[in-house]
C-alpha cells in the first residue's frame, strides 16, 4: 500500500511558477513509476508528467513540454513538478500517482495508487 499526499498548489498570475510535491509513505517508493495529472472543471483526467522508478525515463504532455520538469528523490519518498510559466489554461486540480509498471506512463489506468490532489490557480 502506498499513501500520496500532494502540497504546493495555490494561486499564481501568468507568467509565474510553482513546485508541486508528492510525499509517498511505504519502503517501496523508489521501485515505483510516478506521474502526475490534472483535471479542469468540466474535464476529464489529463497526463501531465511521468517519471520511472530508475529515473532514466521522464515523459510530458506537449502541452507543457519545456515549460514543467518532472523529479524525484528516491531518498524523501518525494516526486515534484516545476511548473513555469503558468497559464490560465493550466488551472486544475493535480494529482500525483505511483504505478508499479513504469510503462505506458501516459495512462492513468497503470497507475495503482493516487493522491487527493492539490489546486492550482492561474489568473490571468
Amino acid at each position: 500500500q502506498v499513501q500520496l499526499v500532494e502540497s504546493g498548489g495555490g494561486l499564481v498570475q501568468t507568467g509565474g511558477s510553482l513546485r508541486l510535491s508528492c510525499a509517498a509513505s511505504g519502503r517501496t517508493f523508489s521501485t515505483y513509476g510516478m506521474g502526475w495529472f490534472r483535471q479542469a472543471p468540466g474535464k476529464g483526467r489529463e497526463f501531465v508528467a511521468g517519471i520511472s522508478w530508475n529515473i532514466i525515463s521522464t515523459d510530458y504532455a506537449d502541452s507543457v513540454k519545456g515549460r514543467f520538469t518532472i523529479s524525484r528523490d528516491n531518498a524523501k519518498n518525494t516526486v515534484y513538478l516545476q511548473m513555469n510559466s503558468l497559464k490560465p489554461e493550466d488551472t486544475a486540480v493535480y494529482h500525483c500517482a505511483a504505478a508499479r509498471s513504469s510503462q505506458r506512463m501516459t495512462i492513468a489506468a497503470t497507475y495503482d495508487y493516487w493522491g487527493q490532489g492539490t489546486q492550482v490557480t492561474v489568473s490571468s
